[in-house]
């Protein structure tokens, strides 16, 4: 988005005269800023606030909503599936094109875990963000009805897996949430709830440095939040979560944030890839070897030309996607009319993370801060990066007033299923109280 975004600026003139053409290719009509998940989750900004629709600050490019299945570079077309390609049966669209830029970014890396893809949750998009929103308060609503006592252990235990930015946000916003919502059951404490955090290596938040992720890791067991560090998920089966220390957790919520890894289309684009499977990139974010083709963002691997120790490459992370993606666009203008290509170079500024209202952690240009002045820093960082004016004026708009009013306890799980409800009215499925119902 923010490489077409930039194009359109310096193409103005041409898209307007025909001469230039700007075509994203896309699974959704709009882009997610995925640093404010996490807050969606637990409610503090309205889901629809978290995405920027494509067609309305694209509005000089040509956006097609779908799937790039397979790219031929040697013949410069996409094979795209879209919405109609079922419903038309004519099957995929051919793109052609004369420039290529490759960003489709991560997909979640899932280990082959026993019962992980049956009990699973990632954490990438904003449906699954509001959709275990709806789905812990759904298990409160489980604890609180049932006169099982194994049941109410397991729908008030929370298992997430992966120590890094999307799992510590997210547990910590949503505990958060959480342990505000029991106060409005007669029957759940907030001591009630188990929340456990499982990470594979010694330390959580490597970004924000040892020392900030040593106080990351107090201020959560300070909360009662059980941190299990050298410690890995061996098995999810039948809801028992197994940890590699011997621990068994019956669960019925399990939250995966355990790494990424390249999107599946760049296998399938036939251009070099490193051995971790990103696009082989040049600091000018041309793809190595292979004219008009670029790539920016977590699909790119891009030296890192302010790194002390040669060969190494940029993070895969939004400080750096939304720099590339400038440099990208200015470079591929540049190239169109001849001019030399920029390099892209970008000192690492820091890190700021989220450990729920009112705390934080943040490394920035060598200072550590925690705290609330840490996740202050951090929301005025993320609201100034958020795309559009528009957004920035929404989400600042909504800060205010949660600060104001108490927080919503609603959950919308029947969004999942919104025919539900009508199928039961026309006879074509049981009410939940039948007796033949499951």
């Amino acid at each position: 988005m923010y490489t077409a975004l930039r194009l359109q600026r310096k193409l103005k003139q041409r898209l307007r005269s025909g001469e230039a053409e700007i075509t994203v290719v896309t699974p959704d009509p709009y882009m997610t800023y995925q640093p404010f998940l996490p807050e969606a989750a637990a409610g503090s900004i309205s889901p629809r606030h978290v995405v920027v629709p494509l067609r309305r600050v694209l509005a000089h490019c040509t956006i097609v909503v779908g799937e790039a299945r397979r790219i031929d570079h040697t013949k410069r077309t996409a094979t795209v599936t879209t919405l109609a390609t079922a419903e038309d049966g004519t099957g995929a669209v051919e793109i052609p094109y004369d420039e290529l830029v490759l960003a489709p970014g991560s997909v979640s890396r899932t280990l082959p875990v026993p019962g992980l893809a049956e009990h699973g949750v990632g954490f990438k998009t904003i449906e699954e963000a509001i959709g275990l929103r709806n789905h812990v308060i759904e298990q409160m609503d489980i604890a609180s009805a049932t006169r099982d006592p194994a049941i109410r252990d397991a729908a008030l235990t929370f298992v997430f897996v992966g120590g890094g930015y999307a799992g510590v946000e997210a547990l910590a916003e949503l505990e958060d949430m959480a342990r505000y919502t029991a106060r409005y059951y007669h029957n759940i404490k907030a001591e009630d709830l188990k929340w456990i955090l499982v990470e594979a290596t010694g330390r959580i938040l490597p970004e924000v440095g040892e020392s900030m992720g040593r106080y990351a890791v107090r201020e959560l067991r300070g909360r009662n939040i059980d941190v299990r560090l050298d410690t890995r998920l061996e098995s999810c089966e039948d809801r028992i979560a197994v940890l590699s220390d011997g621990s068994r957790f019956p669960t019925r919520t399990l939250v995966w944030t355990a790494g990424v890894k390249p999107a599946p289309l760049l296998a399938r684009t036939g251009l070099p890839l490193n051995e971790r499977g990103r696009l082989v990139c040049t600091a000018r974010l041309t793809v190595e070897g292979t004219e008009h083709a670029w790539a920016a963002g977590d699909a790119a691997a891009v030296p890192d030309l302010t790194a002390a120790e040669p060969g190494r490459e940029t993070a895969p992370n939004a400080q750096h996607a939304v720099r590339q993606a400038k440099v990208l666009a200015d470079n591929l203008v540049a190239a169109i009319d001849g001019r030399p290509l920029k390099e892209y170079r970008h000192s690492y500024a820091g890190s700021v993370a989220s450990l729920g209202l009112h705390k934080g952690v943040a490394h920035v240009y060598g200072r550590r801060l925690k705290g609330y002045p840490a996740w202050l820093m951090h929301r005025t960082y993320h609201l100034s990066r958020v795309p559009t004016f528009n957004r920035k004026a929404r989400v600042l708009a909504e800060w205010t007033l949660a600060g104001l009013f108490k927080r919503e306890i609603v959950s919308l799980g029947s969004l999942e299923h919104p025919r539900a409800e009508f199928e039961i009215a026309a006879g074509r499925r049981p009410r939940p109280d039948d007796g033949d119902c499951q």
